[in-house]
C-alpha cells in the first residue's frame, strides 16, 4: 500500500506541475459560478445588470429553483461537462503515459520491486481521479449556486461525478492505449477525439434509423387496421347491402390488401447493422442520457417539450420509450466491456515492451 500511495503522490506532483490541469480546474469552477450571474425577473431573465424579456423564462412561469436546475442540466451537463470539459480533461491528462514512457522516468520505476501491471493501473486510476476532482469542483459550485440563488439544495447533483467519470473513462482508455503504443500526446488526443466523433456519428445514425423503423411499423399497423376494417365492413354488408355497395367494399378491401402486400421494411436491416456496431462501442450519448434521466427524477425537473404535430408527438414518444428500454446493464455493461478490452491491450503493450 505504501508503494501505491507513493505512486499516487508522484502522479499528483506530476499533474500539479502542469498548468493545464489547474487551468481546467479553475475554469470548471468559474463556469458553474457564472450561473449565479443569471437571474429571473417578472418579465424575463437578467444577466448581470441587463434584463432580457422572455415569454418562456420568467418568475411567473418558472420558479428560481427549477430555472437553475435546468441551467445545470442543459448547459452544465449537455455542453460543459460532456463536451468542453471532456476535451480539456483529455488535453490535461493525455500526456501522463507518453511523457512517463518517453522521459525515461519509467526506468526508475522498473528498477524498483513494483509490478508493471500495478504501475500501469495506478497511473490510469490517477488520471481518472483528477478528472473526478474537476467534476466535483463543478458540481459543488453548482450545488451552492442552486442552493443560494434558487433556495433548493439538491445533493442528487453529485450523482454527476461517478457517471461523468464513467463517461470519460470510455474515451480515456483509448487515449491511454494510443499514448502507450505511440508515445505521442498529440496522436493520443487527436485519435481519441476522432474516435469520439465516430461513436457520436454511429449513435446519431442508429437513432435516426430507429425512428424510421418505428415509423414503418406504425404504417404497417395502420395498413393492417385498414384491411381488418374493410373485411369487417364487407362481412356486414354481404347479407343486406345491395350488390353495388358490396362491389365497392370488395374493391376497397382489395386495394388495402394490395397496399399491405406491397409494403416492405426498408430500414429494419440497416438499423440492425448499426445497432450491432453500436453494441460493441462505448455508449457515450446513452450514458449522458442516463445521467439526465436520473437527475430529472431525483431533482424533480420538468421534461423539455416543444410543439409538434400529433404524428411528431407519437413518433417522439415511441422513440423515447424504445430508448428507455435500453437500461443501464446494456448501456454501462457493454461500454465497460469495451473499456476492459482496450485497457487489457494497453496493459499488455506496457508490460511486455522493452524499455
Amino acid at each position: 500500500m505504501s508503494q501505491t500511495a507513493a505512486l499516487f503522490l508522484d502522479a499528483y506532483r506530476d499533474l500539479n506541475a502542469r498548468k493545464m490541469f489547474w487551468i481546467v480546474l479553475i475554469i470548471s469552477t468559474l463556469v458553474a459560478a457564472s450561473f449565479a450571474l443569471v437571474g429571473l425577473t417578472p418579465t424575463g431573465f437578467s444577466i448581470l445588470a441587463y434584463d432580457f424579456p422572455s415569454p418562456l423564462f420568467n418568475r411567473r412561469l418558472i420558479s428560481p429553483a427549477a430555472f437553475y436546475k435546468l441551467i445545470f442540466l442543459n448547459l452544465g451537463i449537455d455542453w460543459w461537462l460532456t463536451v468542453f470539459a471532456t476535451c480539456l480533461a483529455l488535453i490535461s491528462t493525455a500526456s501522463l503515459f507518453p511523457d512517463f514512457l518517453a522521459g525515461g522516468a519509467v526506468d526508475l520505476y522498473l528498477s524498483k520491486p513494483i509490478s508493471r501491471l500495478r504501475l500501469f493501473l495506478t497511473k490510469y486510476v490517477c488520471g481518472l481521479l483528477f478528472v473526478a476532482l474537476q467534476i466535483a469542483c463543478f458540481c459543488l459550485a453548482s450545488f451552492l449556486v442552486i442552493g443560494l440563488r434558487g433556495n433548493a439544495w439538491e445533493p442528487g447533483l453529485f450523482l454527476a461525478i461517478p457517471i461523468v467519470v464513467l463517461f470519460y473513462s470510455y474515451l480515456y482508455c483509448l487515449c491511454v492505449l494510443i499514448g502507450v503504443a505511440t508515445r505521442s500526446t498529440v496522436a493520443a488526443i487527436l485519435l481519441t477525439l476522432l474516435f469520439w466523433v465516430g461513436v457520436f456519428a454511429v449513435h446519431t445514425t442508429e437513432v435516426a434509423l430507429l425512428m424510421f423503423k418505428l415509423d414503418e411499423e406504425r404504417t404497417l399497423a395502420s395498413l393492417d387496421h385498414k384491411v381488418a376494417a374493410a373485411q369487417a365492413a364487407l362481412h356486414q354488408a354481404s347479407a343486406t347491402a345491395p350488390s353495388t355497395r358490396q362491389a365497392t367494399l370488395q374493391s376497397r378491401l382489395q386495394e388495402a390488401q394490395e397496399k399491405r402486400a406491397d409494403f416492405h421494411f426498408k430500414f429494419d436491416r440497416p438499423h440492425r447493422l448499426f445497432y450491432l456496431v453500436k453494441s460493441v462501442l462505448p455508449k457515450t450519448s446513452e450514458t449522458v442520457l442516463l445521467l439526465q434521466r436520473q437527475l430529472i427524477r431525483r431533482a424533480d425537473l420538468p421534461q423539455e417539450s416543444s410543439p409538434r404535430s400529433d404524428r411528431g408527438n407519437h413518433m417522439a414518444a415511441a422513440l423515447q420509450d424504445e430508448l428507455r428500454r435500453r437500461g443501464w446493464p446494456w448501456i454501462v455493461g457493454t461500454s465497460v466491456a469495451f473499456e476492459c478490452v482496450v485497457l487489457t491491450i494497453a496493459a499488455m503493450i506496457f508490460c511486455w515492451r522493452d524499455y
